[in-house]
């Protein structure tokens, strides 16, 4: 059977540490860089590299890119969901600042949206009608996907047919790898989540 083959990489650790960063477009820290070339194997498999736009990963994929002469596209679609006023904020602080509203979001993410938040539902339906014209368009090829922790547990969840409202339950850590198999296409297409979190 045909078998495309797709690994998902998070980006490292940005600039600012750890944070609801969304869409704010800081590069990577030294050890975000350090973090995601140790997750590079010595014989690199894939065909093709796509990228969020965003430094945090572009960078590193332009590297790779120039290293490797692979082919890379840009895929503006895969960007992370926008936090709002959220964006910028740790965890910590927003805790702080109201506890009920932070804990709401965990608790009904599809009910609860930050202020000024992409909802998670409309996020779900970017990524998902990203994540099948990848399928088509890259069909039968080994794809190396450079993306964000709330991409990733989209396209995992969607894997996985769960509630899109469990997606925040998936720990995606920093220049964490997954891959995901499809075999065939279309509504005959068998998926498999091979590894998470892993290494090649």
């Amino acid at each position: 059977m045909d078998k495309t083959t797709i690994d998902l990489l998070r980006h490292g650790e940005p600039q600012g540490g750890k944070r609801y960063r969304g869409q704010i477009d800081h590069p990577l820290s030294d050890l975000g860089w350090q973090q995601m070339q140790e997750k590079m194997p010595v014989n690199k498999p894939w065909q093709q590299i796509l990228t969020s736009p965003l430094k945090r990963c572009a960078a590193f994929a332009e590297a790779l890119s120039r290293d490797t002469d692979l082919p890379l596209s840009y895929e503006p679609e895969f960007i992370e969901m926008s936090f709002g006023e959220w964006e910028g904020q740790t965890a910590e602080a927003l805790e702080s600042a109201d506890k009920p509203a932070f804990y709401a979001f965990y608790d009904d993410p599809i009910q609860n949206t930050p202020p000024g938040a992409e909802p998670l539902l409309a996020f779900q339906q970017r990524v998902i009608a990203a994540w099948q014209d990848l399928l088509v368009q890259y069909q039968q090829r080994h794809i190396l996907l450079i993306a964000h922790a709330g991409t990733i547990r989209i396209i995992l969840s969607h894997v996985l047919d769960m509630p899109v409202a469990s997606a925040l339950r998936i720990d995606v850590p920093y220049a964490s790898l997954s891959r995901v198999d499809v075999h065939g296409s279309g509504s005959h297409a068998y998926t498999q989540l091979k590894f998470h979190a892993g290494q090649l």
